[in-house]
C-alpha cells in the first residue's frame, strides 16, 4: 500500500507520517485490497480550541473510494478517528459484498 502525504499550513513531520503509517498499516493487514491512502493534514483557524487540526484520508481500492475527515485539537487524535471511520465504512462494504 502507498500513502501519500499532503500539508496544508503545515510543516511536514517525520513523527506524524509514522504515527499515520502505523495505523494505516493495521487498517492494511484487515483490509488487503486497499491500493493506495491518501493523507491531508491542515491547520485551520477556528474559535474552539478542540478543533482546528484536520486530517483528511481518502482510500484507493477496488470500486469507489472511502473518505474520511476528522478535525480535533492535535493531530494524532484526528488521524485516529479518520482511521477509526474508514474501518467503520470498510466493514459495511465488506459485509456488502458477503452477502452477493
Amino acid at each position: 500500500m502507498d500513502i501519500i502525504y499532503e500539508y496544508d499550513g503545515v510543516t511536514a513531520s517525520q513523527r506524524l507520517e509514522s504515527f499515520a503509517e502505523e495505523k494505516l498499516n493495521k487498517l492494511h493487514k484487515k483490509f488487503d485490497d486497499i491500493i493506495r491512502a491518501d493523507v491531508f493534514l491542515k491547520q485551520e483557524n477556528t474559535s474552539s480550541d478542540e478543533t482546528g487540526m484536520i486530517c483528511n484520508i481518502r482510500l484507493s481500492l477496488p470500486g469507489p473510494r472511502i473518505f474520511a475527515e476528522a478535525s480535533n485539537q492535535n493531530f494524532e487524535e484526528s488521524v485516529i478517528e479518520s482511521v477509526s471511520e474508514l474501518e467503520r465504512q470498510l466493514k459495511k462494504r465488506k459485509d456488502k459484498m458477503k452477502a452477493y
